[in-house]
């Protein structure tokens, strides 16, 4: 039996989500453990630069609000109340963290496409959360080279 409490599970909304969810969800069945669900929106500025004499805000809503419908659903289909489903602006694993630390959660679980080589160096979310991460960090291997 998990001894976890408050858990935080961090999804991309990509259909590897559920595998996340699942995974979180059989963890702690029966344990009447909390679960959260965190959605990290990169703000364009950060993909495009701060350079380009551009207003991205109108898109940024858009992006947001798509964000929340698509949690509100995910959410629901697993069970996790609107107030425990957090959309956040800002860098994954950094807000990851703060979402974390601010809910008291004993465990972080998230997805992992298990890159390696190049793709590990340019750094992964899953790498990201699990460096700095003040409780435990599961990771759930995602992806089409899930082995079985």
């Amino acid at each position: 039996m998990s001894n976890y409490k408050k858990l935080i599970i961090a999804v991309d909304l990509s259909e590897d989500s559920a595998a996340v969810a699942e995974s979180a969800k059989g963890l702690v069945a029966g344990t009447g453990a909390e679960l959260h669900l965190i959605h990290v929106i990169e703000p364009l500025s950060f993909a495009y630069g701060g350079d380009i004499p551009m207003d991205f805000s109108g898109i940024q809503d858009e992006i947001h609000q798509q964000a929340a419908q698509q949690l509100g659903r995910f959410g629901e289909q697993y069970g996790i109340a609107p107030e425990r489903q957090h959309i956040v602006l800002g860098r994954p694993e950094v807000e990851i963290h703060s979402k974390a630390e601010e809910i008291g959660a004993d465990l972080i679980v998230v997805g992992s496409h298990g890159r390696y080589g190049l793709a590990l160096l340019m750094g992964s979310t899953a790498n990201g959360v699990l460096h700095g991460a003040t409780c435990d960090v599961l990771a759930v291997r995602v992806g089409s080279k899930k082995k079985s």
